[in-house]
């Protein structure tokens, strides 16, 4: 399917495209994977992902066996793992090594093809059709290049590839980007450059059987919080906003798909650091996964994942910066988070604990909601 013919804003369109990512071998329900499989289908054939230790480097690296793979035309994703502790800096590395080589093969075709320099320098790549037609305009440069004997020649024969738009991806779970690799995934977020972060918040450490992360909810049961968790939720997406020149996003396949799309192609398309923080169901929550897509619902619905986006570029342009993309708590919290055993199984061991940790977690969902909600006025009256 060519991407050219299609609106990739809508639900319907992107998933025509080809997925890059597929037979992952997975839990089954994962809430993981249709975040990758969503990658894979908008920017897989550009892509160059950093995989943080954890459940999706285990299922995206099973050896002898891959789960990413290439389409008809060879294209496919460049994928590598790293460790919990370092893969926000390994995936930065990826950056800095595109933008120096991308900056050398300019000044290479400056100096060897200044005839057409400015179409390949100054090329529009913001669309399918631009990527495509700078590809072609790549080809014949190369062509060029193989005719031609000289260092130089030889140099921008191996890295006019360069000048083709790469997305840089850097992927992980939340006990890495909550927890052991958030020193080094803050410094990425300050340092201005181009890379597009997906944070697969399963809310525990779930390759590692299921411990506590600073992620974990007030009032869930995990390894390390045997009688609930005492502390809320740590809220990474706030932390990242206050940086100013991030880009973030908090999506929810289950409980709205277009706005997961949109947020994907908006973080993407920005040129700076982007944050999404994507809500992922998973066995240790102690539910049947076959309702993951319901679940995901209830917990908007009920204010525990509130969906919202925060983009630099409107406050540039003097609009408002900070949206909410989901309506006001309509349903108890407990109607939520009483649907997994990981909640409930503490009604059953102290169910006095469990009902104060109730208390305070809705208060949570309340103070976070009022919160947002001056985040978004504080945007419009800027905007006004």
């Amino acid at each position: 399917m060519d991407p050219s013919k299609l609106k990739l804003n809508s639900v319907k369109d992107s998933q025509l495209l080809q997925p890059l990512f597929e037979f992952s071998g997975a839990c089954a329900g994962c809430g993981e994977t249709p975040y990758l499989k969503l990658l894979s289908q908008l920017f897989g054939d550009r892509a160059l992902i950093a995989n943080a230790t954890g459940c999706s480097s285990i299922y995206g690296g099973n050896l002898p066996t891959t789960p990413w793979t290439k389409n008809a035309e060879g294209r496919g994703p460049a994928w590598s793992n790293s460790l919990f502790e370092d893969n926000a800096e390994f995936g930065l590395g990826f950056r800095l090594t595109l933008d120096k080589q991308t900056e050398y093969a300019a000044e290479l075709v400056h100096r060897l093809a200044p005839d057409i320099a400015d179409q390949i320098l100054g090329a529009d790549q913001s669309t399918p059709t631009g990527i495509f037609d700078q590809r072609q305009r790549v080809v014949l440069l190369k062509d060029r290049m193989a005719t031609v004997e000289s260092p130089q020649a030889r140099d921008l024969l191996s890295l006019a590839d360069v000048l083709v738009k790469r997305s840089v991806w850097i992927v992980g779970g939340d006990g890495w980007a909550y927890d052991i690799g958030f020193g080094g995934l803050d410094h990425v977020l300050a340092s201005g450059r181009n890379v597009n972060i997906l944070v697969l918040d399963t809310e525990v450490y779930s390759n590692t059987g299921g411990q506590m992360s600073k992620s974990t909810p007030r009032g869930a049961v995990a390894k390390f919080a045997s009688a609930g968790k005492h502390q809320a939720k740590k809220d990474l997406g706030q932390l990242a906003i206050t940086y100013g020149n991030v880009y973030v996003g908090r999506v929810a396949m289950g409980a709205n798909d277009a706005h997961t799309v949109r947020t994907f192609l908006e973080a993407e398309s920005y040129a700076g650091p982007s944050l999404i923080i994507a809500y992922s169901p998973c066995i240790a929550h102690g539910y049947d996964l076959r309702y993951g897509l319901e679940q995901q619902k209830k917990a908007v619905l009920s204010g525990h994942w509130p969906l919202f986006h925060y983009d630099p570029r409107s406050a540039i342009d003097s609009g408002p910066a900070f949206h909410l993309d989901s309506k006001a708590p309509s349903i108890p919290l407990e109607d939520h988070i009483y649907s997994e055993t990981r909640y409930r199984m503490l009604t059953q061991s102290d169910p006095a604990e469990a009902k104060q940790l109730l208390v305070l977690a809705q208060q949570d969902v309340h103070d976070r909601w009022l919160q947002y909600e001056r985040l978004a006025r504080k945007d419009d009256s800027n905007g006004a």
